[in-house]
């Protein structure tokens, strides 16, 4: 039985702050998007903030996590990146909600693998112990391959998120079933071994229920340039009332 009727929607802001950041004219605002998101219902805020500051900029994430403290105390602060390059000073900084670990080298133009087990565990071990022993949860961005997931809980983390863009890249394609099976597997093993499965990256208001509905107990979904993009059109208010319907119906229609 899928548990996708309480699944969060944490909102990546990263985009927001791309369109900003090609003027000097603080427009738009990404501290406003946050709050119209999270007034609108949106459970959290996400961002990820890279080494080359493209996007979203260290200020940027202060300034977001003050406001969440103050108006918004019940709304998740989900700060991604690279562990071995500046996410931690942000984790030890300012304690977000949940960090999430991603592999990603400081030049690519996004996320586009998970981590690598046994590879990886030694490395990580100690940065998602520090993490933790801050409060912060701690996720790990991965493919969806279920014999990893035993070993990524081995190393301490708490949670998962499945890196999506291959399940929005075969929805057209012959293997499109088999390649959800595979999420559906991923997350059932990252249970099975005593994790949390979040998920993310190029999930729209297009494939979201359907992965939903056959994924089961996605506790959060991290969307970003999707949502920035029909928040073009429909304001942000309008693009997370949407995903939040999109997640619901997910919920009531999953089988029972």
């Amino acid at each position: 039985m899928s548990s996708s009727i309480s699944t969060a929607l944490s909102v990546n802001l990263n985009k927001v702050a791309l369109v900003r950041n090609t003027r000097q004219l603080g427009i738009p605002s990404v501290l406003f998007a946050a709050s119209m998101c999270l007034d609108a219902g949106a459970q959290g805020i996400t961002v990820h903030p890279r080494p080359d500051r493209r996007h979203i900029r260290p200020q940027d994430v202060r300034e977001l996590s003050a406001l969440l403290r103050k108006k918004w105390p019940k709304a998740e602060f989900n700060i991604e990146g690279n562990p071995f390059h500046n996410l931690m000073e942000f984790v030890r900084e300012l304690r977000p909600h949940q960090a999430t670990f991603v592999p990603d080298s400081e030049t690519q133009s996004t996320s586009d693998h998970g981590w690598s087990f046994p590879e990886d565990a030694e490395r990580l071990r100690p940065v998602i112990a520090e993490a933790k022993a801050l409060g912060v949860r701690v996720s790990l961005f991965m493919d969806p391959n279920p014999d990893m997931m035993a070993a990524a809980k081995a190393a301490g983390a708490d949670r998962v998120e499945l890196y999506t863009e291959g399940y929005a890249a075969s929805r057209e394609t012959s293997e499109a079933q088999s390649v959800l099976q595979l999420y559906a597997e991923a997350a059932r093993a990252a249970q099975a071994a005593g994790l949390e499965v979040n998920a993310g990256h190029d999930l729209s208001r297009d494939n979201l229920t359907e992965f939903l509905r056959a994924v089961p107990g996605v506790c959060e979904v991290s969307i970003g340039h999707a949502f920035v993009s029909d928040a073009l059109e429909l304001g942000y208010t309008g693009a997370t009332r949407e995903y939040l319907r999109r997640i619901e119906e997910a919920g009531e229609q999953a089988p029972r």
